[in-house]
């Protein structure tokens, strides 16, 4: 164990100085430290580890991190006399609780829409850590740290993160790991990471693991043998549609047997397909991270609104001319819908327009370039604030145009046509 003001020798050169003890787990303990001028937290392993291990970390290092949402490994420590070591990542900020804390009610998202962002920079950060050509390995709820406020995230203990092909020895976490790790068919890849991926984005959504109903409840005592049939050798989600016998124990599984129904059906049918017997056997048929965001989390983003009525936040419905708020009850008119391509989104409120909407020659999922805003003088009137530094071009269902200067409005009248100046453009309808 190291203790305040003890020095650590950083391999790129200088020392760090052990400020604080942070937190400690099985496999180390998290030190607040001082190197360069700048704070930071030194992860210092208990046990010297096989030296794979410290070869995969040193290479991760060297490549730096695929995306701004993972706490990346940044300076490597030497060895100490007994041969342990460890590594320097950024602090992460106060504002930020585990995601453990929101499963167990000790933290919430203060909109739904703030918990849709969780998910959708979830999703942002595996894409791009698969593109890069690693797999995480050991994906579980302890590696997330979540702002309530507005979704921000951070995502902790890279040190087991490899390259495709390669494992460090780590097999993951029991709940978390995909069936055929836990039969011990394979070792842990990006298919595998993909199981994991399902699992935490229902939890983030339903607050209940997608495999734990009556079978579980049922057991008095979950042995190895327990975790093995629920797990890898039978799991059964628990609304599979054609085996009832998992289904949520009221009184047990309150969360998601209130939560399930209020999501729209699209969420709910894709979580059927990926923990569908089919799927659960064959990890080839697991749906990237590039298919959550387009076939659900962007859609569940777009289709957010503020119910007029009781102030509630609903998911529109985009098909019918009204529908139904589920909280108040009240008949609503569906609100006007900004096309752009194959997107459509709900008009409200508050509402961010994204660059991915506003030009189609882009990837960019949480760059604004747009925000919906309401007349003063008008109630139910909406206009979309220019936010880029572009002119856009509107023209009225009457035919007439006239240029929207950077932070001037749109007025989202049904028929309208905008023009965002790069080929790509939205109708009101």
């Amino acid at each position: 164990m190291l203790k305040q003001g003890d020095k650590i020798k950083i391999v790129a050169g200088g020392e760090a100085t052990i400020i604080e003890e942070l937190g400690s787990g099985g496999q180390g303990t998290v030190y607040k430290v001082s190197f360069n001028n700048k704070e930071y937290a030194l992860k210092w392993y208990h046990q010297p580890g096989e030296q794979k291990f410290h070869d995969n970390l040193k290479n991760n290092i060297e490549k730096g991190s695929p995306s701004p949402y993972f706490l990346w490994p940044l300076f490597l420590t030497e060895k100490g006399e007994n041969g342990c070591y460890g590594y320097l990542m950024e602090l992460r900020d106060a504002r930020y609780r585990e995601f453990s804390d929101f499963l167990l009610a000790k933290a919430q998202f203060r909109t739904v829409s703030a918990m849709i962002e969780a998910g959708i920079k979830i999703c942002i950060s595996f894409r791009k850590l698969h593109n890069a050509g690693y797999s995480y390995q050991d994906l579980n709820d302890g590696n997330f740290f979540i702002d309530p406020e507005n979704g921000d995230l951070l995502i902790c203990d890279n040190d087991n993160i490899a390259p495709h092909g390669t494992n460090t020895g780590i097999l993951g976490k029991c709940r978390y790991m995909a069936p055929e790790i836990v039969r011990k068919e394979k070792m842990p890849d990006a298919q595998s990471d993909r199981f994991s991926l399902a699992v935490i984005l229902f939890l983030l959504f339903f607050n209940n693991h997608p495999l734990e109903g009556a079978r579980v409840a049922a057991c008095p005592c979950m042995t190895e043998n327990h975790e093995k049939k629920f797990y890898g050798q039978s799991p059964l989600f628990i609304y599979d549609s054609s085996n009832a016998e998992n289904r949520p124990v009221p009184g047990i599984h309150v969360n998601v047997i209130k939560l399930w129904t209020e999501f729209p059906v699209y969420v709910r049918s894709m979580f059927e397909e990926q923990f569908s017997q089919q799927v659960l056997m064959n990890p080839n048929l697991r749906i990237t991270e590039k298919e959550w965001l387009e076939k659900v989390l962007l859609r569940m983003r777009h289709e957010l609104i503020v119910c007029p009525a009781c102030g509630g936040e609903i998911f529109a419905d985009m098909q019918n001319n009204t529908f139904i708020c589920p909280d108040c009850h009240q008949r609503l008119q569906r609100p006007p819908i900004i096309q752009s391509g194959s997107y459509e989104v709900a008009v409200c409120k508050g509402k961010y327009i994204y660059q991915y909407i506003t030009n189609r020659n882009t990837q960019l999922l949480n760059t604004c370039t747009g925000m919906v805003v309401e007349s003063k003088k008008t109630p139910g009137l909406f206009a979309l604030r220019n936010q880029t530094n572009d002119t856009w071009i509107l023209t009225t269902k009457s035919g007439n145009t006239r240029p929207i200067a950077p932070n001037e409005v749109a007025p989202l009248l049904v028929g309208n046509q905008i023009a965002f100046g790069n080929g790509t453009n939205a109708i009101i309808k």
